[in-house]
């Protein structure tokens, strides 16, 4: 990738505004340096912000055009290449709040700086060839992680982990083309052997590929949230549930069935997966106009989730709208919860759910106490494979970097039945290549601008 060549010096305001200690203000680009020298005045007289050491904090004021005092920051020139983006780089920090930043912000545009574009600084970062673009992603996957495992996870990709098993996997491949082409061009020095060898490389590089590929589900889990729905009858202890698991009254609890007519949605941390909890409108047979609104809301809503957690009261016998809520588990990723077992009557019992809806994970619990909530918890782990989150392994967490994993997959299957089929070496090569060039859209190696502005139109200004 060559050096970005966009010679606009660009700023942003890298805090959210509000009331707070400091507003971060970053400039980066070919003469950051000097714009921030024009209006940053040192306490130190005769100190010129050219003078001050790279990455070191300076204590002034921001003057404007006609020599009045903005605001008291402190400057931190940052020279290239040293830098986020490999440019000249400047952060004033400014007292907190609103009206104090942004008069600072407008004097910086009035100098020739313009305003960053979503996601620029680290667009250069990419482009300038400090990070690739998987690292890139990483960062704004840290930004947005709803779990310590989440940002763990981009943690490690940031610091390349990632990027690197696919420059290995590019280079192994590199080489096997060379073996490939080498037959193309001396096929009687090829034997049987090195054809052997051949298949056993692109066959390792499979299975390679297959595990990194399974671990996307886990990954996507850890950095959107798992999109889980509570279901069940009225009165079951779907929203007593709730309540106890956010710890507070989220949810309205009476008697009355139906109270809940409407999705309730709200963000918790379960064993460190972040769950988007979804609490439903009860399902019955026989119901109003307007619960019969929720009900199609909670339909739509067991459609599009991750996991079901279907709650029963034991406390009353199978009834059909019980069984509504087992025909609307059908398909899909479930946990079963036998509810209100505090109450001494007891008139469902677990065999009987067992023998209606098979190899589901059962749980028996107390809503209204807190019994078996642990269990609950261990049983959503092992439902979606967390469990197998461990050390060093790599998990991706982005669609395009499984699309692109599966399509460097189908590109050796497919060269290695070229190889089993005995079809000329020249064809096996073009799928060689094809996978090469998916592995290469991972870091960036090579991908069109198009997907690159999609990428960083994600990013927060400022970042």
């Amino acid at each position: 990738m060559k050096p970005f060549k966009d010679e606009d010096i660009i700023a942003a305001i890298c805090t959210p505004l509000g009331e707070g200690a400091i507003s971060i203000i970053r400039i980066s680009g070919k003469g950051s340096l000097e714009l921030a020298g024009r209006i940053f005045k040192a306490r130190k007289k005769y100190i010129e912000i050219l003078d001050i050491p790279s990455h070191r904090m300076t204590l002034g004021h921001i003057v404007g055009a006609d020599g009045s005092i903005l605001d008291e920051v402190l400057v931190c020139p940052m020279r290239a290449p040293h830098t986020y983006t490999k440019e000249d780089i400047v952060e004033i920090h400014c007292h907190g709040g609103v009206m104090a930043v942004h008069r600072v912000f407008d004097l910086i545009l009035s100098m020739g700086a313009r305003i960053a574009e979503p996601g620029e600084f680290t667009k250069r970062a990419f482009l300038n060839g400090r990070i690739d673009l998987a690292q890139a992603e990483a960062v704004l996957d840290i930004i947005r992680s709803r779990s310590k495992m989440g940002v763990d996870i981009a943690l490690k990709q940031l610091s390349g982990r990632l990027s690197s098993i696919v420059t290995s996997l590019r280079e192994d491949l590199k080489g096997i083309i060379a073996g490939v082409e080498a037959e193309i061009d001396f096929p009687e020095d090829i034997g049987a052997q090195e054809k052997d060898e051949i298949v056993k490389k692109i066959r390792y590089m499979i299975e390679k590929i297959d595990s990194i590929i399974k671990s996307a589900e886990v990954g996507r889990v850890y950095r959107e949230g798992l999109a889980t729905v509570l279901v069940g009858k009225p009165n079951a202890g779907k929203s007593t549930l709730l309540n106890l698991l956010l710890g507070e009254q989220r949810a309205i609890v009476t008697e009355i069935p139906g109270t809940t007519r409407d999705i309730i949605e709200e963000i918790i941390n379960i064993k460190g997966i972040p769950l988007k909890l979804i609490d439903t409108a009860g399902i019955r047979e026989k119901a109003g106009p307007v619960e019969k609104l929720g009900i199609e809301k909670t339909k739509d809503a067991v459609e599009r989730a991750d996991i079901v957690i279907a709650i029963f009261d034991i406390t009353s016998p199978l009834q059909d709208d019980d069984r509504l809520v087992m025909e609307i588990l059908r398909g899909k990723r479930s946990i079963i919860l036998l509810n209100k077992i505090d109450v001494a009557e007891r008139k469902l019992e677990k065999t009987k759910i067992k023998d209606l809806v098979g190899d589901i994970p059962i749980i028996e619990i107390s809503a209204r106490y807190g019994w078996g909530i642990e269990d609950l918890k261990d049983a959503i782990v092992e439902v979606i494979g967390a469990q197998r989150v461990v050390g060093d392994d790599v998990i991706i967490t982005r669609a395009r970097h499984k699309a692109a994993l599966e399509r460097t997959r189908k590109s050796l299957n497919d060269a290695l039945r070229a190889v089993e089929a005995g079809i000329p070496a020249d064809c096996m090569s073009v799928d060689l290549w094809d996978a090469w060039n998916s592995l290469g859209e991972i870091t960036g190696a090579n991908i069109n601008e198009e997907i690159i502005e999609k990428i960083f139109e994600d990013f927060c200004i400022g970042k």
